[in-house]
């Protein structure tokens, strides 16, 4: 690691390890949904769209520190792709699970379980590996399990498709299905994206 003699900003550490504190509270939520009837899906959303909300505010503050200090820990870019990569996992899950809702969804189709254990296990490597941003210790094998989990997360959504498209569904059906399984699938994205920002962040800062 670089010596540096000025001092840094380091506000950021907890912020970001709150914001995937937050992640990790969504990934629950889509959890419970799966084992939730029609009637308790609303509430789920509910409480979806508030732990949404809180992801909002812990980015607008990192913004917000980003702005008003001189002197970062890190790249000023990165930390702003790291916040917003952050971000956008909570609005993924957050969609799927309103569509869900709004789309009056009475079974979902079979993959789906999995594709949500995938964004759970990598909520919680990611809330983990925060922390570790203070001292750049012990993350590779976090990027490295992240982007394994998002291949196996390629594979499920595949897998998905092929069913929804097996003739089973109606048509309409299988577009509101789609919409869910592909929204799903971009969270995973975003969480290859929140750690490729890391191993970046950890060899410019090695």
């Amino acid at each position: 690691m670089r010596f540096r003699l000025t001092p840094r900003e380091t506000s950021f550490y907890d912020m970001f390890a709150a914001s995937a504190d937050n992640i990790v509270t969504g990934s629950k939520l889509l959890m419970e949904l799966l084992g939730a009837d029609a009637s308790a899906r609303t509430e789920i959303a509910e409480r979806m769209r508030a732990a949404e909300h809180a992801g909002d505010d812990a980015t607008h503050a990192i913004f917000h520190q980003l702005n008003s200090s001189f002197i970062t820990p890190f790249d000023r870019e990165d930390i702003y792709n790291l916040a917003s990569s952050l971000d956008d996992i909570m609005d993924f899950m957050e969609e799927a699970v309103d569509l869900v809702v709004l789309y009056k969804v009475e079974e979902l189709p079979k993959g789906v379980d999995q594709q949500i254990e995938v964004l759970a296990r990598a909520a919680e490597l990611t809330a983990e590996a925060m922390p570790n941003l203070r001292t750049m210790s012990n993350l590779t094998e976090y990027w490295i399990e992240v982007n394994r989990l998002e291949n196996q997360a390629d594979q499920i959504h595949r897998k998905l498709l092929a069913h929804l498209f097996n003739g089973k569904y109606d048509a309409i059906e299988v577009l509101k299905l789609k919409q869910i399984v592909d929204i799903l699938e971009e969270a995973a994205d975003a969480f290859e994206h929140v750690a490729n920002t890391v191993e970046t962040i950890a060899v410019k800062e090695s």
